[in-house]
């Protein structure tokens, strides 16, 4: 059965065996047999190839080093994408603030993550190069967002955020590989609903802040924390997703450009467990 995940259904090394669970091709796949329409012609016609070609073009199956440095390679993007935007954006210290630049560079930034994020979710075929610069767009508006975090609730705020988020993914790696965590369908397919419905709520939220109407879902007060807090579980789910998915692909051998897939699918979760995070800690602050 395909998964859910929009990030890894479009691989193509995903499919169904014959007992109905998810895996990669070339696992568990009925061979195909001789004959008229099989798609093979008579044995003897057939040819050894050029002498000295390479039996594969690709350069090489994934593993887990190569997950390792994409996605290093990746979260190196956000973080020096988000230190360059409060380099460059006005300090928020003195007494009169134009938030023009920042407001601007969360808005742009958000936009662009988001309209990436969706391109790099349904490409077949994934791209290292948009993988690179969703990154570089969510760094500008987390380094942002971050600015005005900070300014507001103290920096406590801003490093408490960026401590949890690595120790979310510390400890849900080894949750995940101590306790042996088994994925099934019904799981992925919660979670991922759970996902969409909190994207969903954000939508509303930001069309009815447009017409001057809030419903507080994203706010500092009682309902924005408990919006923040199953977020932040949502977000350690899709680390639980995304882990699965890996090893899935290490074992069956995809190729080493499915390694981006992997770095951009744990961009994502981090990067919504670290908003999550920084919305319950200023919540505590306030």
């Amino acid at each position: 059965m395909q998964s859910n995940n929009p990030v890894f259904r479009n691989s193509e090394g995903f499919g169904k065996n014959s007992y109905g669970n998810s895996m990669y091709a070339g696992n568990g796949q009925a061979h195909t047999g001789f004959g008229s329409g099989s798609g093979y012609s008579d044995p003897s016609t057939w040819g050894t190839g050029t002498p000295g070609a390479p039996a594969r073009t690709s350069a090489g199956p994934m593993t887990i080093d190569s997950v390792v440095q994409k996605t290093a390679i990746s979260l190196g993007v956000v973080i020096v994408a988000a230190l360059a935007t409060w380099i460059m954006t006005p300090s928020l210290d003195d007494a009169v603030v134009d938030l023009g630049p920042i407001t601007a560079a969360v808005t742009i930034g958000s936009l662009g993550a988001f309209a990436l994020s969706m391109v790099n979710s349904f490409k077949r075929v994934i791209s290292p190069a948009l993988v690179l610069v969703f990154c570089a767009f969510e760094g500008v508006a987390l380094g942002a967002l971050s600015k005005l975090f900070d300014a507001q609730f103290g920096g406590s705020v801003v490093s408490g955020a960026v401590i949890g988020t690595f120790a979310a993914f510390a400890g849900t790696l080894a949750a995940y590989k101590f306790f042996d965590i088994k994925v099934g369908n019904k799981f992925r397919t919660i979670v991922m609903a759970a996902v969409l419905g909190m994207v969903g709520l954000s939508v509303l939220e930001l069309v009815l802040s447009m017409f001057g109407a809030q419903l507080g879902l994203f706010g500092f007060g009682g309902l924005g924390l408990l919006t923040a807090v199953v977020g932040l579980v949502l977000g350690v789910f899709m680390l639980v997703l995304d882990f699965d998915f890996v090893e899935q692909g290490i074992r069956n051998g995809l190729e080493e450009r499915e390694s981006w897939r992997a770095a951009f699918a744990m961009t994502v979760s981090l990067v919504w467990i670290y908003t999550n995070l920084l919305r319950i800690l200023a919540a505590f602050r306030q």
